[in-house]
C-alpha cells in the first residue's frame, strides 16, 4: 500500500526548505542565522533522500540521511565553537564585521 500524501508533495516541501535554507544564507547577517540556514538544507536535502528512499523502497537513502546528520552534528559542534570564540573575540556577530582574520 502506497502512502496517502503524494510523493510530490514531500518534494515541494523539501524545495520550499531548502530554499528558505538559502535565502537565509544569502541574505542574512548575522552568523548564527546563516548557521541555522545550512542546517536547514541539511534538512531538507534529508527529506528529499528518505522520500525517494520511501519511494523506490531501498535502503539507501536513509543510509545518506544518517550519514548527512553524523556531518550535521560535527558540524554544529565545531561551528558552534567557533561561532562563540568570535564572538568572545569581536563581540559581535555581524558578518560585516568577521570578515577578517585580523582582530
Amino acid at each position: 500500500m502506497l502512502s496517502a500524501v503524494p510523493i510530490s508533495w514531500f518534494l515541494t516541501l523539501s524545495a520550499v526548505l531548502f530554499a528558505l535554507g538559502v535565502a537565509g544564507f544569502l541574505f542574512r547577517r548575522n552568523i548564527i542565522t546563516v548557521f541555522m540556514s545550512i542546517e536547514l538544507m541539511l534538512n531538507a536535502v534529508n527529506l528529499s533522500f528518505v522520500t525517494f528512499s520511501y519511494h523506490y523502497k531501498s535502503v539507501d537513502g536513509h543510509l545518506f540521511t544518517f550519514f548527512v546528520m553524523v556531518v550535521a552534528a560535527a558540524e554544529a559542534a565545531v561551528g558552534l565553537a567557533i561561532i562563540l570564540t568570535v564572538f568572545k573575540n569581536r563581540g559581535t556577530l555581524n558578518i560585516d564585521d568577521v570578515d577578517s582574520m585580523k582582530n
